[in-house]
């Protein structure tokens, strides 16, 4: 071997790099391997750790993407580096390209929430707003096509950085998705998993166009305004309680709020009163039977006897029917001579029109009370 050859031997042994990443911050998304004026060396080690994908860019071009491994780089392995300038000069010329170290782990338990209220048209309750938060996960699918769109030159891309962009995406996409679902409000706790798979299946388009892959999104809780809460709390109570039950409970409180009274012998006597009626109220609800037993005229007195129908009379002037009017105004009638005995009288009942003189009741009328004819 000449000294030429040794010469060369060591020059190339001099020259083998390692290029390698170690994560110590469990936080970093994208590493830039940075070496002087980015020269890299002929022959150079690459290695690509699990969870790892190495991003190899020349000119703002991806130039090549290696999976978890360890590489030689020479123009015979890697035939898409063999344009990059400098390799045409042998083992001891340099080429200048940047290599993007890209974690593809999963990233777990990260935080997402609504920042404002999401005002949504409910049915029955109309415009109301809710809050929801929840976790998501996700880890890098497409690492020349994360490096591309969304690292840049960045030397240091950190979890933080794409979690902020991500949470707005979450936002906007929640608030269409729950939108379009039309689900009554008190129906979203039940139906948070569903609800979740939804979201997941919206968004994952948005996430893999910048080679983000969503693994899992989670609901943990969506809430509303303390009035719209009760208020559907309350709506749900009256629809499943009987309306019986939910009376005498409110009876029982008043008897027990009533007996509390401490405003002095006054006070002390009005709130015993009162709650001796309340009881007496409560036992009937509860057990009428029983009240009815101890007092039988409870009922009668209760419940008034139905109002007498008042009986209308229709008669007959000058073959005219008139009417109808009621007892005392047939008998002022007979009085002032606008009916006499002969005339026609109906009422419900009869089968036909008979005399004023025939009709049992109104034979009172014939009596001495009569008075005589008017002289001429």
């Amino acid at each position: 071997m000449g000294l030429f050859d040794e010469i060369k031997k060591k020059l190339s042994h001099e020259f083998i790099d390692i290029i390698e990443w170690l994560d110590n911050t469990n936080d970093t998304i994208v590493h830039r391997f940075e070496r002087y004026q980015n020269e890299i060396k002929n022959e150079a080690k690459l290695i690509v750790r699990e969870g790892q994908t190495a991003v190899f860019i020349n000119e703002g071009q991806i130039a090549d993407v290696f999976k978890p491994g360890t590489y030689t780089l020479n123009t015979q392995n890697l035939p898409i580096l063999a344009t990059l300038k400098g390799w045409k000069y042998g083992f001891n010329s340099p080429f200048k390209a940047e290599v993007y170290f890209v974690n593809t782990r999963l990233f777990t338990d990260e935080k997402w929430g609504t920042k404002n209220a999401i005002i949504l048209n409910d049915e029955r309750f109309g415009l109301t707003e809710i809050r929801a938060f929840g976790t998501y996960s996700y880890r890098i699918e497409d690492a020349g096509k994360f490096v591309v769109n969304v690292v840049g030159t960045d030397g240091n891309f950190t979890n933080y950085e794409i979690s902020e962009h991500l949470k707005s995406l979450i936002a906007t996409r929640f608030t269409d998705t729950v939108g379009e679902a039309k689900l009554p409000i008190e129906l979203y706790a039940a139906n948070a998993t569903e609800l979740s798979e939804t979201c997941q299946e919206v968004m994952q388009p948005e996430f893999g166009r910048v080679g983000i892959q969503l693994e899992k999104f989670y609901i943990e809780n969506v809430s509303m305004p303390e009035e719209l809460k009760k208020e559907i709390f309350e709506y749900s109570r009256l629809d499943k309680l009987d309306m019986g039950k939910l009376t005498q409970f409110k009876t029982a409180k008043a008897i027990e709020e009533a007996a509390k009274n401490e405003g002095g012998t006054a006070g002390a006597g009005m709130g015993m009163g009162m709650g001796f009626v309340l009881a007496q109220q409560m036992g009937g609800m509860m057990n009428p039977q029983m009240s009815q037993q101890t007092n039988p005229n409870l009922q009668q007195a209760a419940v008034p006897p139905p109002m007498p129908t008042q009986i209308m009379y229709h008669y007959a002037v000058n073959n005219t029917q008139m009417g109808p009017v009621p007892f005392e105004k047939l008998k002022e009638l007979f009085a002032n001579r606008t009916v006499n005995k002969d005339s026609l009288i109906w009422k419900q009942g009869m089968g036909n029109w008979a005399p004023l003189q025939d009709i049992e009741e109104l034979k009172a009328f014939l009596g001495g009370n009569t008075p005589p004819p008017l002289p001429n």
